[in-house]
């Protein structure tokens, strides 16, 4: 955060150099020849900020600037009121250094990186069981199929009491799933209890490389609704089975419409939201990415593919609000552009920039911004969001009204701009009721695709 200050006092003093500019006049006045200020010190004044920005700096003076890091950190290591931990100052240095750049951009200490792994991955060790908090208990919702819960014989509605034979009483929810994921292969007792019988069940277990749902669907009629939490690895194959599942249970007969909910999304990986867009678009870009280097810059396109050929008569509505970020966005704006999908919701976050996450080795990794991304139409949402085709706000509680909407990207400290380009101002709600009946946008693009309203911008026109 100190770093984040100071850049911005710095960007003040900058702004407050007196600047010569020419004004429209009836006459030039004649011109004057410059006189040389003294300068008794002979040291060289500052460079302004446009300076710097013309000239790259002389590596002596960068090696200068670290020579005066290396002599402020002798100096804490040495005179600290309490010997300061030397590898944690140069982690905290480093990520200072990163998030000075943008809100995106930083460090992940090794265990961050692992689990940024995992979580990207979509794959972990663990059980297999679904889990919910239930009056500070651990109530299972279900166990996954094909997993050691579900093979040992784990049932839906379970209490786990004990991991281990050690009460887990007391614990969060993080907490406890924590205890029961862990490296594939090794063992864990589970103890449950179970409605109906009358002493505590223990289950020995061996965990398992555990892939996690990222998608679910359910019917609402005839008209399909898919829920995708996150662009994990496990997200277009998520939508493919799907979609099969779909069919399969209504012997091969296509949906009235399919509802895609991308709201809440946070995003993920850029190559899963090209895979999902691709699922639902025949050919054309999908999303473009500029950075400053070749490697950063490119174009992914969609391909013909069996199930794009599946889908191509199945109209589309994309829920989004202002949760839908990044990736998200990519698929949004791609379905939005193509004009394959009608977007209904509020408008969506406005992260218009890619990271790369590079691996430090045993030291974890750096996450860097490498590139801005566009739409196909060649637009930029950074800060700036997707606005839905249909805006439909939700009826919000009396508790949460006031604290359900987010600026987004444009209320993030030092977010990445755009010369010229226009930020949104307002907040978008993240809101969404827990029930199906309750949720307006859903139940509006249900009663859309049914035909029980009606609007310009459904179905979409090719122009």
């Amino acid at each position: 955060m100190r770093l984040t200050t100071l850049r911005a006092a710095a960007l003040g003093v900058a702004l407050l150099i007196p600047t010569v500019g020419i004004l429209a006049q009836d006459a030039p006045p004649p011109p004057e020849t410059p006189v040389e200020e003294p300068n008794p010190s002979g040291e060289q004044p500052e460079p302004t900020a446009e300076e710097l920005k013309k000239e790259p700096r002389d590596p002596l003076q960068i090696y200068a600037d670290l020579n005066l890091f290396g002599e402020i950190f002798d100096r804490i290591r040495a005179e600290y009121v309490d010997p300061p931990d030397e590898q944690e100052l140069i982690r905290a240095a480093i990520q200072g250094m990163l998030t000075s750049l943008d809100p995106h951009s930083g460090y992940l200490p090794p265990q961050d990186a692992d689990e940024f792994r995992q979580d990207t991955s979509g794959e972990f060790g663990g059980l297999g069981i679904e889990v919910t908090m239930e009056e500070g208990t651990i109530k299972v919702i279900s166990p996954i199929d094909d997993t050691p819960a579900a093979r040992a014989g784990i049932l839906a509605n379970d209490f786990i009491i004990e991991l281990d034979g050690v009460s887990i009483q007391g614990l969060s929810l993080d907490e406890a799933v924590e205890k029961m994921r862990g490296p594939v292969g090794t063992d864990i007792t589970v103890t449950v209890a179970r409605e109906g019988v009358d002493k505590p069940l223990e289950f020995k277990l061996t965990r398992a490389t555990i892939a996690m749902r990222a998608v679910r669907w359910t019917m609402e009629g005839d008209v399909a609704v898919l829920r995708l939490a996150r662009f994990s690895a496990q997200a277009y194959i998520g939508i493919e089975n799907a979609i099969k599942d779909i069919y399969a249970e209504r012997d091969g007969v296509a949906p009235k419409g399919i509802i895609l909910d991308l709201r809440n999304n946070p995003g993920g990986l850029v190559d899963q939201a090209v895979y999902v867009a691709d699922a639902f678009l025949k050919q054309g870009a999908v999303v473009l990415t500029r950075g400053r280097t070749e490697q950063e810059s490119a174009r992914y396109d969609a391909e013909p593919d069996p199930l794009d050929e599946q889908l191509k008569d199945v109209p589309l509505v994309v829920l989004i609000n202002g949760g839908s970020a990044s990736a998200s966005e990519i698929v949004a704006g791609a379905l939005q552009d193509h004009k394959r999908a009608t977007l209904v919701g509020t408008r969506s976050f406005g992260k218009g920039s890619v990271q790369s996450i590079i691996s430090l080795g045993p030291d974890g990794a750096m996450r860097l911004t490498t590139a801005r991304y566009y739409t196909p139409d060649n637009r930029s949402i950074q800060a700036l969001g997707i606005t839905p085709d249909i805006e439909i706000r939700q009826v919000v509680p009396a508790e949460f009204q006031g604290r359900d909407e987010i600026v987004g990207e444009a209320g993030l400290a030092g977010h990445i701009t755009i010369e010229g380009q226009e930020e949104s101002t307002v907040g978008s709600s993240v809101y969404v009721p827990q029930e199906a009946a309750d949720d307006a946008q859903l139940q509006y693009a249900i009663k859309l695709i049914n035909g029980e309203e009606t609007n310009a911008a459904y179905p979409p026109k090719a122009e």
